[in-house]
């Protein structure tokens, strides 16, 4: 189903990203908050890595970064060779319709349309007609497992069910890197273990990244970028 993509990894040089502080009622500019410090990593075609830390350790910011929804302050992202910040705000919009696919925690599925319909939405950019949208929608969902649920809103599909809609969508432009945020978070340990089930089975041909808290998640994954106040734990 998938075409096979470069075999460059995901490269994360050096990367710092910062954030303004707030300013008081004077105009007085806050500390500077260093949500990354110099982070550095790999991440090979066919690998599942994850990505832990506690709360304000800096693993929503790393994927962020790595989803090119976000720019470093310092320091260099490069997917299959391609530097996120050389590209403008628009070609960094294609890149990331083309390339990146994103799973997150709570689904984000539109209730107005059928599950079809919501996987086909990346697709709409892309320029496909309706009937080759409905085509490759249709196949993905059979291919995570709901061949007969095509036509159901997400009212009426259960949490796993709503989450395999979620990477069937993140799957529709056939992206070399897929991000999931916390994808079993609101999910039981058994419907959570098909979905990872199904995100190491679609590592085969790209590279996907799960940030999570949960220790037996992160046991599924290659290997664990740890993180630690912005910076990586040894």
């Amino acid at each position: 189903m998938a075409t096979q993509h470069s075999s460059t990894p995901v490269v994360c040089s050096d990367v710092t990203r910062q954030y303004a502080g707030s300013t008081d009622r004077l105009g007085t500019s806050g500390t500077t908050v260093t949500a990354l410090d110099s982070v550095s990593c790999e991440i090979a075609q066919g690998s599942v890595v994850g990505v832990a830390g506690p709360s304000g350790s800096g693993k929503s910011t790393l994927l962020h970064l790595l989803a090119g929804l976000d720019t470093p302050t310092a320091g260099e992202i490069q997917i299959y060779g391609t530097a996120l910040d050389e590209l403008s705000s628009r070609e960094q919009t294609a890149f990331r319709r083309s390339h990146i696919g994103m799973v997150f925690q709570r689904f984000h599925l539109l209730p107005a349309l059928t599950a079809v319909e919501n996987v086909a939405v990346p697709l709409v950019q892309a320029g496909m007609s309706r009937s080759e949208r409905r085509s490759r929608a249709t196949k993905l969902l059979d291919a995570v497992g709901l061949g007969a649920r095509h036509d159901h809103r997400p009212g009426s599909l259960s949490g796993g069910e709503q989450q395999r809609v979620a990477i069937a969508r993140a799957l529709a432009a056939d992206p070399a890197v897929v991000i999931a945020d916390e994808p079993t978070g609101e999910l039981d340990h058994e419907t959570g273990e098909q979905v990872l089930d199904l995100l190491t089975d679609i590592a085969a041909d790209r590279a996907v990244v799960i940030a999570s808290h949960d220790e037996y998640t992160l046991s599924r994954t290659d290997r664990v970028i740890k993180l630690r106040d912005g910076r990586r734990k040894s």
